[in-house]
C-alpha cells in the first residue's frame, strides 16, 4: 500500500492524465461488462483515481458515459472502420480488409466481447434520449462515410446498381448483427460469412459490362 502513495500524488498533479485514465477504464468496462453493471467504485479502482478527482471531471456517471461514446467509441469506429474504408482503393476492398482484420483480431484473442457501439446501443439507447442521440451520431457518421466511398466508386465505374445510402446501412447492419452473433457463439464465423456475402454483392456488374 505504501508504494501506491507516490503514484496517487503524481496523478493528482496530472488532471488530464486522470481524465484519460477514467475514460479509458470506463470504455473498457462499459464495452464489456456493461454500463449499468459497472459501478463508480469499479471505475475509481481501475483508473487509480479518487472520488474527488473523478467528480472534478464528471459530475455524474451519465456524463462519463457520454464522454466514452464521444471520445472513445466514436474514435474506435473512425480508426477501425471509417479511415480504412476511405483510404482503400474501393469500398469493397476497404470493407473486406476491415472484416479480415477484425476476424484475425478476434481469433487471436480467443474471445468475442462484441461491438462496443452495438453493446451500448442495445443497453442504453431505448431508455435515455441523450445516449440515443450520441450513439446514433456515431452510426450516422459511419454510414455516411461508407456511402461517400460508394458514391465515388459509382462515379469511377467500380460498382454498379447500388444505392450508396441503402448499401451503407446494409454494411453496418451486417457487421453489427454478425458481431452480436459472434458474441453469442464465441466465434468469428458469422463475420466471415457476412464478409463473403457482401463481397459477392459488390462484385456484381451491370449486365451491359462485357458486351
Amino acid at each position: 500500500m505504501a508504494s501506491r502513495a507516490p503514484t496517487k500524488h503524481r496523478r493528482s498533479n496530472d488532471p488530464e492524465g486522470v481524465r484519460r485514465r477514467v475514460v479509458d477504464a470506463a470504455y473498457a468496462a462499459f464495452s464489456t461488462q456493461g454500463y449499468h453493471a459497472t459501478s463508480v467504485h469499479d471505475l475509481k479502482r481501475e483508473a487509480g483515481a479518487t472520488g474527488g478527482a473523478l467528480a472534478h471531471h464528471f459530475a455524474t456517471k451519465k456524463e462519463l458515459g457520454l464522454a466514452v461514446i464521444r471520445d472513445r467509441v466514436a474514435a474506435a469506429v473512425e480508426e477501425t472502420w471509417i479511415r480504412p474504408v476511405l483510404a482503400a482503393s474501393t469500398a469493397s476492398e476497404g470493407i473486406q480488409a476491415v472484416f479480415a482484420g477484425i476476424i484475425a483480431e478476434l481469433e487471436g484473442q480467443g474471445a468475442v466481447s462484441g461491438c462496443p457501439l452495438n453493446n451500448l446501443a442495445i443497453e442504453l439507447a431505448r431508455h435515455d434520449d441523450d445516449f440515443r442521440v450520441s450513439i446514433d451520431t456515431v452510426f450516422v457518421r459511419w454510414r455516411e462515410a461508407i456511402a461517400d466511398k460508394l458514391k465515388a466508386d459509382l462515379s469511377a465505374g467500380a460498382v454498379f446498381d447500388l444505392d450508396p445510402e441503402a448499401f451503407a446501412v446494409l454494411v453496418v447492419a451486417s457487421y453489427s448483427g454478425a458481431m452480436a452473433m459472434a458474441k453469442a457463439q464465441q466465434s468469428a464465423e458469422p463475420l466471415r460469412v457476412c464478409a463473403e456475402q457482401l463481397a459477392r454483392v459488390m462484385c456484381k456488374r451491370s449486365p451491359a459490362v462485357g458486351l
